[in-house]
């Protein structure tokens, strides 16, 4: 079964996420108001925590930073990634594993 937190679209897979920055490590929490929430090291000013998640999600992933895109939320916590490239959603589920 899919999570509620990703969803398969014509283009990629969109992540549905709720980032907290400021955190001690950068990791994967849990689940949040139905996205996948995520602590971030990087404080939440001029764009740090953004770059943080863009350049950690494509580690775990293992694809190319240019491959992850923000769909919606750069300026909130609340936030919609786009991710396209040779990856299933079955691989994000299991490299997302909190």
């Amino acid at each position: 079964m899919t999570p509620i937190w990703l969803k398969q679209t014509p283009s990629g897979i969109t992540l549905n996420l709720h980032c907290q920055p400021g955190a001690k490590q950068t990791k994967v929490v849990g689940l949040h108001d139905g996205c996948l929430k995520i602590s971030l090291q990087a404080p939440a000013q001029e764009n740090k925590a953004n770059e943080l998640l863009l350049a950690w999600l494509s580690k775990q992933l293992k694809v190319p930073q240019k491959q992850i895109q923000f769909v919606s939320g750069q300026n909130s916590r609340k936030k919609r990634v786009e991710v396209w490239g040779p990856i299933s959603a079955e691989q994000i589920i299991l490299a997302l594993n909190p």
